[in-house]
């Protein structure tokens, strides 16, 4: 703040319209073209400001009385007293005294010490060599398949949101960087048409939509591949469990979740077949087509 100065509503030409200044009058208006004369002056010859005044915070907001506006002010309110409460206070203390968080850091240039982390990103490090490794991209169009395939690696369901059956909504990584879930523009399927026929725009959505079908398929194999359960005949499905159905034809960024509402074991007493429940009704399903989400397994 102390690099910041004031400008006094005569100097400022901003203002020269709220002070009923003419359109006529603008073209002969020194100040309007030219600034206030001690501009082009030496900093030192500049109008003092009160430092106390300059660094002081916002006390008074004026608006009309919209109910966005009265929201916010009752949330201000709110937050106001909670902060200021002897218990949030003390709790707060006393959480930080006795939680502290530890970064711990794997071996420089050592990715396979990060496990399950690094996995899907080595699985798609291959499936984007493999797309683009030999096309000629601008580096606008490079970057923003990268940027896609971000979204695509943060949009993975990693465990319920809430023990309530139904929620179907799941963690993400995306929660953890905007609070919600990653959104896209539905796109028309281009992964079939020919290159030649594709402007590049279009030819960067076909990457990026082969991209996301590789990778999807890699990676709800490795969630049914895990070696917790590699010496048992399937996933550990139960009901209530939350799991991701598989689906060739979901656009990128959209995982189908349910939750499993009943399991059918064969005669050998293996679940084979188990009830889903989507937004879109109530599904059988082959245990080999659900992937327990990876928390949740």
């Amino acid at each position: 703040m102390s690099e910041w100065n004031h400008v006094s509503t005569k100097d400022n030409p901003a203002d020269l319209v709220f002070r009923g200044c003419e359109p006529t009058q603008i073209p002969n208006n020194q100040l309007w073209w030219k600034g206030p004369e001690w501009l082009s002056k030496d900093i030192v010859n500049w109008p003092k400001v009160d430092a106390q005044w300059s660094s002081e915070m916002v006390s008074d907001i004026y608006s009309d009385n919209a109910t966005n506006f009265v929201g916010a002010s009752h949330q201000l309110v709110e937050l106001k007293t909670l902060f200021w409460s002897p218990e949030h206070q003390e709790e707060l203390q006393r959480f930080t005294a006795n939680n502290g968080i530890r970064w711990h850091f794997i071996p420089a240039r050592s990715p396979h010490f990060g496990g399950l982390w690094e996995a899907a990103i080595k699985s798609m490090k291959s499936h984007l060599f493999k797309t683009v490794g030999n096309v000629s991209l601008t580096f606008e169009e490079l970057y923003s398949i990268l940027v896609r395939v971000e979204a695509i690696l943060n949009s993975r369901p990693i465990t319920s949101l809430s023990t309530d059956p139904s929620d179907l909504t799941a963690l993400t990584p995306g929660h953890f960087l905007t609070g919600d879930i990653f959104h896209v523009f539905p796109e028309e399927d281009v992964t079939a048409i020919p290159t030649n026929r594709l402007t590049r725009w279009r030819r960067v959505t076909q990457f990026t939509q082969q991209l996301w079908q590789r990778w999807r398929r890699d990676y709800l194999s490795q969630l049914q591949t895990r070696g917790k359960w590699a010496t048992s005949t399937g996933p550990e499905i139960e009901v209530n469990s939350v799991v991701l159905l598989r689906d060739d034809n979901r656009p990128p960024l959209q995982w189908r979740i349910g939750r499993v509402t009943d399991v059918q074991p064969g005669t050998d007493g293996v679940i084979c077949v188990a009830t889903v429940r989507t937004v879109d009704g109530s599904f059988k399903r082959a245990v080999r087509q659900l992937c327990p989400l990876p928390i949740d397994t």
